[in-house]
């Protein structure tokens, strides 16, 4: 159930019921890597290009607001480490209301569906929801298809894990993509809720842009994108790009075009 509350900072995320995230709450998983040093200016750059919102944990709140550029700001309230003794295994950091107090438009949370910690992250899921409807905040499930048993382009596990989080009571879910448009129908038509991609693991502006235009052919409702943009030479120029595919429809070749980044292959 929608109230002016959860609308207006859906509004604040988004625009038009489409989204650009720059996720980079990274550092907590992976360290201080390449675009999260000087977190201040990756934040400026990549508002500057047409992100709608950024993310990352509640300590990182200070050095975002000065840079977003009224942009929206995401928290994010799970987490693990590379180094720790299972990356799947996300634990949380953050209640409803200690990101109220940092300033969030929403709150996001981590879950692999289909892993050995699925139960315990579906109740985090579960509760997590349950307290922002209380104060009218969004939140995004990064609902993942991980596990032993899955593949995690499948587009049936990827449906699954996408209507689960509409069943726990999510507003926005992002999850994996399945390869091509044809596929990710399935994803998008399993939920009502806006469906927006990750991005992974870095690969060429084209590749990243193609991606991005297959999810949007699909049904999709933008991206939440971490490393394949703030770990970009030019984050303000990707950023561009995506926001151009995303909210202006534009192809692969022009949104390289629009962004300055024609001559990347």
């Amino acid at each position: 159930m929608t109230s002016p509350g959860l609308d207006t900072r859906l509004d604040r995320i988004g625009t038009d019921g489409r989204y650009v995230i720059v996720p980079m709450d990274h550092g907590i998983t992976l360290g201080a890597v390449t675009g999260l040093k000087d977190i201040e200016s990756t934040i400026d750059a990549v508002t500057r290009g047409g992100a709608d919102a950024v993310l990352t944990q509640k300590g990182i709140a200070p050095r975002v607001h000065p840079n977003k550029n009224g942009a929206g700001y995401i928290v994010h309230v799970n987490a693990s480490t590379v180094i720790g003794p299972d990356a799947n295994d996300k634990r949380m950091t953050a209640t409803v209301e200690e990101a109220i107090r940092a300033g969030a438009d929403a709150v996001s949370l981590h879950i692999n569906v289909g892993s050995k910690y699925e139960p315990k992250q579906l109740e985090d899921l579960s509760q997590l929801t349950a307290d922002a409807s209380r104060f009218g905040i969004p939140v995004l499930a990064m609902a993942y298809a991980r596990g032993p048993d899955v593949e995690g382009d499948d587009p049936e596990a990827l449906g699954h894990a996408v209507r689960l989080a509409e069943e726990v009571g999510a507003d926005i879910v992002k999850t994996g993509y399945s390869g091509d448009a044809d596929s990710f129908e399935h994803v998008v038509e399993s939920t009502r809720l806006p469906v927006v991609i990750a991005g992974g693991s870095r690969g060429t502006d084209r590749e990243t842009l193609e991606m991005v235009r297959g999810a949007m052919d699909g049904g999709g409702a933008g991206v939440s994108m971490g490393r394949s943009i703030f770990q970009h030479e030019e984050p303000e120029a990707i950023a561009r790009a995506v926001a151009g595919v995303v909210h202006e429809d534009l192809s692969t070749d022009e949104a390289l075009e629009v962004s300055g980044l024609a001559l990347e292959i």
